[in-house]
């Protein structure tokens, strides 16, 4: 690393004033620190760094303004640095200030950095805090989002994750679940939102932490907004059902194509499902997905789906339905408390459980390998 000398000098280069040649071999310098652990472990320890990179953003110069963000993005991705970005007055102001211009080249990346930001609560309040007091409301950020070409040089999808992640806020559920803003019903089409995975799988992770909330569990379910068909037809693929099976199921469901596709994301096929599985916390959860004839369609998915964490939790979600109703006073599996030491073991039989599944997965991988550990087994 630069010795207090070499820093103080490459410190010198990095304001508005120098000349742009020697600032942009500065910035260079400052993006490859950044793109390494040991880099980030030493820029932490040099807020005047941060602080002149958040400076340089506005930059005359486009190049050395990318360099800019492309730091603070390989920074905010390293956790161990959020507090020192945030602890910057001007950081998260600025990032709001030019996410908002619908001209500003760069909000793609600033979308980026905010959603690396609010990843974990603690951050993720700060953020929050930050667009409060920049007068920044969350319906703001849906218009946005909702917005097709809002800007017409950044694309917005990492407005998706970010919304994610803030709905880890009991603030921003209420907001999002309020029945008379209508926001999940402007979010419900990005679930099929083919252009980008991204956008997709952020309002689909938003949906399944909003389903935490038991209490907005049937008015979810509901005709006002019909969460259901949402989260269950991109998990819907070609195969022929019986009539009787077609007319359980909702009415974007029943028939469907010979060329349907499901998602082609493993990640957004387990939130998908992980999101059903909220929803049977309930009773009213329960009686309705099984109504609607959600099993057909999930035990086809089983059959057609390839990875071992996803057929997991589908697993998960066809033993509730297929189950038995739980014993009087346990209707609300959400409410119900569970024993320490019950709760340690189930923790357990996770971990157990996620292991094997890797286990698994590297044997499937690497076949030679895992005929190897099975002739030592014998040998032994």
């Amino acid at each position: 690393m630069l010795s207090e000398v070499e820093a103080k000098e490459l410190l010198s280069f990095l304001t508005l004033d120098t000349r742009p040649d020697v600032k942009g071999q500065a910035t260079e310098y400052i993006l490859g620190l950044s793109g390494n652990r040991d880099g980030c472990r030493y820029l932490q320890t040099k807020p005047d760094f941060l602080k002149a990179l958040v400076t340089l953003t506005t930059d005359p110069s486009i190049a050395i303004v990318k360099d800019c963000y492309h730091s603070l993005i390989n920074l905010s991705a390293d956790e161990t640095m959020h507090q020192s970005l945030i602890k910057d007055s001007d950081f998260l102001p600025m990032l709001f200030k030019n996410l908002l211009d619908p001209e500003f080249m760069f909000a793609d990346r600033i979308c980026t950095i905010l959603t690396n930001l609010s990843r974990h609560v603690k951050t993720c309040k700060e953020v929050f805090k930050a667009m409060q007091e920049q007068e920044i409301g969350l319906a703001q950020i849906v218009d946005i989002f909702c917005t097709e070409g809002y800007n017409n040089q950044a694309s917005l999808h990492y407005l998706g994750p970010l919304l994610s992640n803030l709905t880890q806020l009991p603030e921003t559920r209420h907001f999002i679940l309020d029945k008379e803003r209508c926001v999940v019903q402007r979010l419900l089409p990005y679930t099929q939102y083919q252009a980008s995975t991204i956008r997709r799988g952020g309002v689909i992770g938003t949906l399944r932490n909003c389903c935490f909330d038991h209490a907005h569990h049937e008015w979810l379910l509901s005709d006002a907004v019909d969460i259901l068909p949402f989260l269950l037809l991109p998990l819907a693929g070609p195969e022929e059902l019986s009539d009787e099976e077609n007319e359980g199921l909702p009415v974007d469901l029943q028939y469907l194509p010979e060329d349907k596709e499901r998602e082609e994301d493993p990640d957004i096929r387990k939130m998908l499902i992980e999101t059903m599985i909220l929803l049977t916390a309930t009773k009213v959860g329960r009686q309705i997905l099984k109504a609607r004839n959600v099993y057909a369609i999930m035990r086809e998915f089983h059959n057609w789906e390839k990875e071992l964490h996803v057929a997991a939790a589908c697993e998960k979600l066809i033993q509730v339905l297929i189950g038995d109703e739980p014993e009087p006073g346990m209707e609300n599996l959400l409410e119900v408390e569970i024993p320490e030491d019950v709760e340690v073991k189930l923790k357990d039989m996770d971990a157990k459980e996620q292991e094997q599944l890797e286990k698994d997965q590297e044997d499937l991988l690497n076949p030679d390998k895992s005929q190897q550990c099975a002739g030592i087994v014998r040998m032994m």
